[in-house]
């Protein structure tokens, strides 16, 4: 098996070759904090609207999160609709749900409008029931969500499941047919080059360590200088170590997602798997994702452990994927494993997105598992609150309160990882 690297993700996307090599500095309206889908994006629509933009990333564009994925491009929320609906009424579910499907269409809208080449294309997401007694659970939503929300899903049936998938362990799937998939790395370096062609300043190795709250604006250290800006958006997830950044910290608990990518699968057997080559997600609680590239790569991942990612977290929980992979689909246990990866998923405590101001700070983050789209849309969704459209945001009231007895290390994740292996074994 390979060491941990980057993803495959960030192997195969090109170099990003836009960014600043002089001191940050200068004056700017907005100073994006950042460079994921969502700072970028955001970077994009505001230097589009003619806002002067510095874009200040820690690290690499999109060397965490934003490149270290599935690759899933999802409609629906992380919910089941039902649930959200329960707890918050059905109006605001169905406004929520619907946002999530709009940002699918805003991932396709920029990469037609900045001509980004990331094999976009609309396959639709399968939910596979893992046990019988999942598929009447997959029926009642299915059921609920074309009376309410999306016309757009289909129902297949426990006999028909060999229609979808080459494997004998699922028990039919709810599909949402509208859901994509991309090249997120190439995708991510697309948004960057468009955002520096729109007159975005991007300094790379420039992590924020202070804010300070001047006169009519902010100054914004980093290692490399200093930025005075007029407004803030904070896009840089919960993971961030540095004292400005503790609020969003607390709110937000960061948990390791683990992945890896097969060679090239052979034709016909890839036919025989996967024939309408769709995005995968399992019903279970700590569930499976799993898509192909255009190159029969199977991308296959999960939560295979309740850890932070790290090399050895990454390796790890690799050994479980594999072993997983093989289970599911024991045809594929000669199959090269050619890429290992693990990355951060930020979960809020209710696994709804955020986004909104907090002491003169604009944000947006927490997409708990859908943060290829919904990062993408709240970057440009959020630039337009910061214009003055206080109505573009669909989150706006949502209220966030902290997570009781949470710092920013998540101490808690082997109890909850044990809880959630009972409920998968009870249900």
């Amino acid at each position: 098996m390979p060491v941990p690297a980057p993803s495959y993700w960030q192997a195969s996307a090109p170099d990003f070759d836009g960014g600043r090599t002089d001191a940050v500095g200068g004056a700017f309206d907005v100073a994006v904090i950042g460079g994921g889908f969502t700072g970028l994006s955001a970077a994009l629509a505001l230097a589009r609207s003619g806002a002067s933009v510095a874009l200040l990333e820690a690290g690499r564009v999109i060397g965490a999160a934003s490149g270290r994925n599935g690759g899933q491009c999802n409609a629906g929320t992380a919910h089941d609709f039902g649930a959200l609906a329960s707890s918050f009424g059905i109006d605001r579910a169905r406004a929520w749900y619907l946002a999530h499907c709009d940002a699918v269409d805003t991932v396709e809208r920029i990469a037609a409008a900045e001509d980004i080449d990331c094999d976009f294309i609309r396959c639709g997401r399968a939910k596979l029931a893992a046990k019988p007694e999942h598929y009447p659970k997959l029926e009642a939503a299915y059921a609920l969500l074309t009376k309410e929300v999306d016309p757009h899903v289909e129902l297949v049936p426990p006999g028909r499941i060999g229609d979808e998938i080459g494997a004998r362990e699922f028990h039919g799937a709810l599909i949402q047919t509208t859901s994509a998939q991309l090249h997120p790395g190439r995708f991510g370096i697309g948004l960057a080059d468009a955002a520096a062609r729109a007159g975005a300043a991007i300094w790379e190795n420039a992590p924020v360590t202070r804010l300070l709250d001047v006169d009519k604006g902010w100054a914004v250290d980093t290692p490399r200088g200093t930025a005075a800006a007029k407004q803030i958006l904070v896009a840089t997830g919960g993971a961030s170590p540095y004292a400005p950044f503790g609020w969003f910290r607390r709110r937000i608990v960061s948990v390791g997602s683990f992945a890896i990518a097969t060679e090239p699968l052979d034709a016909e057997l890839v036919a025989q798997l996967f024939p309408t080559r769709r995005n995968y997600v399992t019903s279970r609680i700590i569930g499976n994702y799993f898509r192909l590239t255009p190159d029969n790569r199977l991308i296959f991942g999960g939560r295979a452990r309740f850890a932070l990612s790290n090399p050895g977290s990454d390796l790890k929980g690799a050994r479980v994927l594999e072993s997983t992979m093989h289970r599911m689909f024991p045809a594929l246990s000669d199959a090269r494993v050619d890429h290992i990866w693990g990355g951060t998923v930020d979960l809020t405590a209710d696994r709804l997105p955020r986004a909104g101001e907090h002491d003169g700070l604009y944000y947006a983050m927490g997409y708990s598992g859908h943060g290829v789209q919904m990062a993408t849309h709240l970057g440009e969704r959020m630039a337009r609150v910061m214009g003055g459209d206080a109505a573009a945001n669909p989150f706006a009231s949502l209220p966030w309160p902290a997570i009781p007895g949470h710092l920013g290390k998540p101490w808690f994740l082997p109890m909850v990882g044990a809880w959630y292996k009972l409920q998968d074994r009870l249900h």
